[in-house]
């Protein structure tokens, strides 16, 4: 089973509001930008990429939390981020039963997180042709 069908799966076996909920959040992700991959990571868990790790999924007893790799590096002028406020990393967003998602927000967050995937590879990418240049000389 390929990591798509893997999280159709996962969505279907979520039979209360969570599935609804995870398949909307999915849904929003995958609208944000059509380069985005979906993966299968860590026993379980639905993570989309692009460039670099944007979030991860998972659902648990009384919320749908989506987390954000890079999430404390990112713009938030919603307020999206609810959950991992503390951390140096990661942000999350805790979605409860009867929440309402905000889908332009949710996409500008997953488009803040892959310009960072992208301008941090950029950073690796020049900080890599200089040490070749340097090792030339």
């Amino acid at each position: 089973m390929n990591p798509s069908e893997r999280i159709d799966e996962l969505i279907a076996a979520l039979t209360d509001w969570r599935g609804k909920t995870f398949a909307r959040i999915r849904k929003i992700i995958l609208e944000a930008d059509k380069e985005i991959i979906e993966e299968w990571k860590w026993m379980g868990s639905p993570v989309w990429s692009r460039d670099g790790i944007i979030a991860v999924a998972n659902a648990h007893k009384g919320k749908v939390k989506l987390t954000f790799a890079y999430g404390a590096k990112l713009p938030d002028p919603d307020k999206l981020f609810n959950a991992g406020l503390e951390g140096n990393a990661r942000r999350a967003i805790d979605f409860f039963e009867g929440d309402r998602i905000n889908a332009r927000a949710l996409k500008n967050l997953v488009r803040a997180a892959i310009d960072y995937n992208q301008a941090k590879s950029k950073k690796k990418t020049a900080a890599r042709a200089k040490t070749r240049k340097s090792k030339k000389a």
